[in-house]
């Protein structure tokens, strides 16, 4: 049973290496009968008797010679095109409105309106602007991703071989048709290399062998062949589920598979939206929970909206009890409560977001679909992966050679490797097989030769004998022919001459290698008298075992590398497969991963949801696993707090991609699978995740910077605007000093979106986490808060405390100075990785601090300064601000290593 068959053809029948068992989460469609056609042909085989081909033929009113060109006109009339049901295109208007739903857009555009019903044109004007380019910023970015994710949806076959008829009476032809012409009752030809073009029932085939992965993760390919003898009801395999069943029959090819090798002829049952492949691709619309992008979003959202909301209340309630004042100050109130929110926000996320996804798509071929997705890759701290194409390749390598008795022995690989030579020499086969050529390079590696023997015929693997055998003359046996057979171990074992305790000792010895991870090919040879006449295989009997040859998956060169520079940067990779349990332990330890408790399946579904995420959090390896589980196990881990991410290519990956925090899969993926992932990568390799997670890292590390950096700010100008509005005869600021700072603050703050933070911020997750920014925010914004009022201390002295006309420009042109200088200090020492932690500053926050600083000392003494009712400081002003600003720069220095030593991941 733990045998492999001797090609990758027969790996269906005997293999214990697929990624996935044969089932998959799509529906069961009984469309045609739904849409007026021929009832559906492909019941469950537990259900109902399967019918023969004929019956199939029948009911679709077609016949082994195919269709009239009238018929099928009427059919394609009746039924539509066979293709899958397409995205609705995103019209500019809908894709603009739908950017306003984001959280902090919301609060910008809120905060606009309250603004404008308050009289403050200045501010609502501004953050009106902010919202429109905020919203055009996405909606271009995800116009682009939209673009591009359509031009990868052409790269599948366009053609199909289909035989039409002219007439009733007319032959055959065998026409080259666009697949979307196909209808129910078309007889089609498939061969080496064809996609499956819809859902088929087979009436001939030679060697058809299936690549089923992207329904069901079959990594190997799986024999197809007609059947034409009725099942009985409730014959299937009574252990596997009705779709489990479903692909395994034989007679029936799906739409999304593809042909490994062989031929075959066959009758279309289902087109278009009633194949199972549209079924699952319908199902992909399903709507996927808050990311961890959302998430924090929204958790920082409602923290600014509660102070937000807190505030006016406040400040008018200070005002009446301490000045009397009425609701002459709610203007003032409102701007309070406007100088909180961090305005830039949409346009620095978004701009931020599509520069990453830009540099992705032109430096590494990853197209990021869904711009929040970047920010989420960011904060992946658990990748989940299958193993098939991901940690190894589908190439097998041979391991060891054995001999009868279970040591290592050239014999059997020598063995092995005449007969692959005289298939391939002799067979005529449509491609070389990949177990043929692994053997062939063993020996080849080994300093063999084999041009010494003659072949003299060859019977190339058969999916019913799961067997092939080579015919060859030896050097110096004249008269006799030696046949060399490998192949599964029961199929070859059977054709022995053994006794039953010699045939139970060599199975068990077989399923002992294939626990440990091993796929065998069984050897054996016999000698009969020459003859003229072919060979049969009636010849394949009374053989001689040999021994085994044991092959694994080839490991991919780049996962050793990229799992180690996953583990660095704090993620840890969890292998979902449907596997046996010690083949996907064996390819963790080659790759140097400890695969600890690997969990079966089965086991899975005896846990509840709780145990499951703690369960999830602790195991790395689950093994067995159909489509359903991966989803559940990406839930649970999602339960247990982590953000996760999902890498897979085929049809039943999709309830784990819409599981998943963010769905990546590479661009060679079925179609479907594209248009539900969030992340399209160039192609399906850790490395290039590796790369994407550095890019969100990078985006998501500058969005946390300028939060961090203007939340705090912001709270420590609101408290001394609240400290100054009640201690002060006069407003602190002007309403147009104001803007005017608070645009300098916007122009300044856009270096946030081109920052290249420090590498030790890429080394972990980066998470917006509320009560984080809330600590941190506090605490710096109590120190912004006591430099400011510092600063009112200052000019209370060099002012003398002069409360007339030019006094209060002095204190507006004071406080306008220092405001933009300290906000200019805050951007380089707060910087994210910079200052004490990074060694350096980032050079657009450099430039960005500096123009900062410029305008702030200059300003005031321009003829615009006097236009916004600002006037020069006295020298001893400077002086003195000197001082503060040293003062504060070491304060900030000194509560940035304290923060530091307490911060581990932010």
């Amino acid at each position: 049973m733990g045998s492999v068959p001797e090609s990758s053809a027969a790996a269906g029948t005997g293999s214990t290496d697929s990624d996935g068992p044969s089932a998959v989460v799509v529906p069961m469609a009984g469309a045609t009968a739904a849409r007026g056609a021929a009832p559906d042909v492909i019941p469950a085989a537990s259900a109902v008797a399967a019918p023969t081909s004929l019956q199939v033929l029948r009911s679709l009113d077609s016949g082994p010679r195919g269709l009239l060109e009238e018929q099928a006109g009427e059919r394609l009339t009746r039924f539509g095109e066979n293709t899958l049901p397409a995205w609705r295109p995103v019209s500019w208007p809908r894709r603009f409105l739908r950017s306003l739903r984001d959280p902090f857009t919301s609060v910008l555009l809120c905060l606009g309106l309250v603004s404008a019903a308050v009289a403050s044109w200045g501010t609502a004007s501004v953050t009106s602007v902010l919202v429109v380019v905020s919203c055009l910023l996405r909606s271009a970015e995800e116009h682009r991703a939209d673009r591009s994710t359509a031009a990868l949806r052409e790269l599948v076959a366009t053609t199909a071989t289909v035989l039409r008829r002219s007439g009733p009476d007319a032959a055959p032809q065998a026409r080259e048709l666009p697949v979307e012409e196909l209808v129910p009752g078309d007889v089609i030809r498939l061969g080496p290399g064809d996609l499956v073009p819809a859902d088929l029932r087979l009436l001939r085939a030679s060697g058809l062998t299936v690549h089923q992965s992207a329904l069901t993760g079959e990594s190997a390919p799986v024999p197809k062949c007609p059947v034409d003898t009725p099942s009985r009801p409730g014959a299937a395999d009574t252990t596997c589920s009705e779709q489990e069943g479903l692909f395994a029959r034989p007679e029936l090819c799906f739409q999304g598979s593809s042909v490994a090798s062989g031929s075959g002829t066959a009758v279309v049952t289902a087109t278009g939206a009633e194949t199972r492949f549209a079924a699952a691709y319908d199902g992909s619309a399903r709507r996927r929970g808050a990311s961890a992008f959302d998430r924090s979003v929204h958790g920082i959202s409602w923290t600014l909206i509660r102070f937000m909301l807190l505030t006016p209340p406040l400040v008018l309630m200070a005002n009446a009890a301490l000045r009397g004042r009425g609701l002459e100050t709610l203007p003032f109130a409102v701007a309070v409560a406007v100088g909180l929110t961090p305005e830039m926000l949409p346009v620095i996320v978004t701009t931020a977001l599509a520069r990453g996804a830009s540099l992705l798509a032109g430096e590494h071929g990853v197209i990021v679909k869904r711009l929040p997705a970047l920010h989420d890759l960011g904060a992946i701290d658990v990748l989940c992966v299958d193993k098939t194409g991901t940690l190894t390749q589908d190439r097998p390598v041979v391991e060891r050679s054995l001999d009868a008795s279970g040591r290592p022995g050239p014999e059997a690989l020598h063995w092995a490797a005449v007969n692959a030579l005289c298939t391939l020499e002799l067979a005529d086969l449509p491609a070389p097989d990949a177990l043929d050529e692994a053997v062939l390079d063993a020996a080849e590696e080994q300093g063999e030769t084999h041009s010494a023997y003659d072949g003299v015929a060859a019977l190339p693997f058969d999916p019913v004998r799961r067997i092939a055998t080579a015919v060859v003359r030896r050097p110096g046996r004249l008269g006799v022919h030696t046949l060399v057979t490998k192949g599964a171990v029961d199929a070859v074992l059977a054709r022995c001459a053994l006794d039953e305790a010699e045939r139970i000792r060599l199975s068990a010895l077989a399923a002992q290698e294939t626990a440990n991870g091993m796929r065998l090919l069984a050897v054996a040879r016999t000698e009969r008298p020459a003859r003229p006449r072919v060979y049969t295989g009636a010849d394949e009997t009374g053989l001689t075992f040999l021994g085994f040859v044991a092959l694994r998956d080839a490991l991919t060169p780049s996962a050793p590398d990229a799992l180690g520079a996953l583990k660095d940067r704090g993620i840890a990779v969890k292998v979902l497969t449907g596997d046996d349990p010690g083949t996907v332990a064996r390819a963790c330890r080659d790759l140097g991963i400890d695969p600890g408790e690997v969990m079966p399946a089965e086991r899975i579904d005896a846990l509840s949801d709780g145990e499951l995420a703690k369960t999830a959090d602790r195991v790395t390896v689950f093994a067995r696993c159909t489509p359903e589980h991966k989803a559940r196990i990406v839930s649970a881990l999602r339960t247990a707090g982590r953000t996760t991410g999902f890498l897979g290519d085929g049809v039943n990956d999709l309830p784990a991609l819409h599981a998943a925090d963010v769905g990546i899969c590479p661009r060679n993926a079925v179609d479907v699978a594209r248009e539900t992932a969030d992340v399209v990568l160039a192609e399906k390799d850790l490395a290039a995740i590796d790369d994407a997670i550095t890019a969100g890292r990078h985006c998501s590390g500058n969005i946390a910077t300028y939060l961090r950096i203007t939340l705090s700010s912001n709270l420590g100008n609101v408290i001394a605007m609240l400290a100054a509005g009640l201690m002060l005869p006069f407003l602190p600021m002007l309403p147009a000093q104001v803007l005017v700072q608070n645009l300098c603050f916007d122009a300044a703050q856009l270096a946030f979106a081109f920052d290249r933070p420090a590498s030790e911020v890429l080394r972990w997750p980066t998470v917006l986490r509320p009560r984080d920014f809330l600590r941190f925010i506090t605490g710096f914004g109590l120190l912004n808060a006591t430099a400011d009022l510092a600063t009112f201390a200052v000019l209370a002295f060099a002012l003398h405390g002069s409360a007339t006309s030019g006094g209060q420009e002095a204190f507006h042109s004071g406080w306008f100075t220092e405001n933009l200088l300290t906000q200019a200090l805050v951007m380089v020492l707060l910087r994210t990785g910079g200052g004490l932690a990074g060694g350096r500053s980032g050079g657009p926050l450099r430039v960005a601090a500096c123009g900062l600083a410029v305008v702030g000392l200059l300003l005031p003494l321009t003829p615009l300064g006097a236009l916004l009712g600002m006037s020069a400081l006295p020298p001893l002003y400077y002086l003195l601000l000197a001082t503060v600003l040293a003062l504060y720069a070491y304060g900030l220095r000194a509560a940035r290593t304290r923060y530091e030593q307490k911060w581990t991941r932010l």
